[in-house]
């Protein structure tokens, strides 16, 4: 029989909602969207981790409301420094100050259009670490690497190049997004059993990376790995399914942003912690 430590999580994993506002919601919107989803949220023992990701001009907004309740606040990016002449960056210390403890790292919009690397991606978390920050570490391929059958390659060298002299410590405060860019903002998703192999490897990449390190290969099957990409509440059932045992959450974008929606999602995901206790006590 496995213990099982805390509500989210069961054998050592948790199962993780998050949701990316990216760049919408004034003050005023936050506050109204904010309000509906504390209200709609249960007091259930089988709640999931829920994470907001507002934009930077929300955090405080989104903090102030969240205070006292299981929510936890997640910034959408940061720079890899503490201080200086940055213009437009946020540092890891800013993010801690305002009561952030998850962070986005190497999304693919950042990579995309704001020329993010997989070398800029080490750093930062590096620095998320460093600062006691939980980093979401966004890795997927493009729609011409699938096509071309290069997914599997893709994501292996994205996450082996984001952890690159990384401690084995910090796997327990890893989080993996697997977003497969072309299903991000486009209304197509992986479906289920793709996402779920895709994980699978991602899994066995960690664990092949940290062995070397003396990691156990339990090590990695602590790590949460979330799946994004056109998530929404007509196909959440399938990607957090029971059989799906790689998919521990989801991070999603445009369904974060209506509360009905994404109270949908985190009623998905409290089914699959309760399928999860119950495999557990077997």
């Amino acid at each position: 029989m496995s213990s099982v430590n805390d509500t989210t999580m069961v054998i050592g994993r948790k199962v993780i909602v998050a949701g990316n506002w990216k760049m919408n919601k004034t003050r005023s919107e936050a506050r109204q969207l904010m309000e509906a989803i504390k209200k709609g949220i249960t007091q259930s023992p089988d709640l999931p981790e829920v994470v907001i990701v507002p934009p930077f001009t929300d955090l405080t907004e989104v903090e102030s409301l969240i205070k006292g309740s299981k929510i936890k606040l997640g910034a959408q990016n940061m720079d890899y420094r503490d201080s200086g002449a940055f213009t437009g960056e946020i540092s890891p210390l800013m993010l801690k100050d305002v009561g952030v403890e998850y962070v986005l790292i190497g999304h693919s919009e950042r990579r995309q259009f704001f020329g993010e690397t997989n070398a800029t991606t080490n750093l930062r978390l590096k620095a998320a670490f460093a600062h006691g920050l939980l980093p979401i570490l966004c890795v997927g391929e493009s729609l011409d690497e699938r096509e071309a059958e290069l997914t599997d390659a893709v994501v292996a060298r994205q996450v082996g190049a984001a952890l690159s002299e990384i401690d084995k410590d910090h796997l327990p405060k890893l989080v993996v997004a697997y977003e497969p860019v072309w299903a991000i903002g486009t209304g197509k998703h992986c479906e289920a059993a793709e996402a779920n192999r895709v994980c699978k490897n991602i899994r066995s990449t960690l664990q092949s990376l940290f062995a070397t390190a003396g990691a156990k290969s339990t090590d990695a099957d602590s790590v949460p790995i979330l799946y994004g990409g056109s998530v929404n509440a007509g196909n959440v059932d399938k990607q957090l399914d029971g059989q799906n045992d790689q998919v521990d959450g989801v991070l999603v974008g445009g369904a974060s942003l209506k509360a009905d929606e994404f109270l949908t999602l985190i009623a998905a995901a409290e089914k699959r912690v309760k399928h999860l206790k119950s495999a557990a006590v077997q």
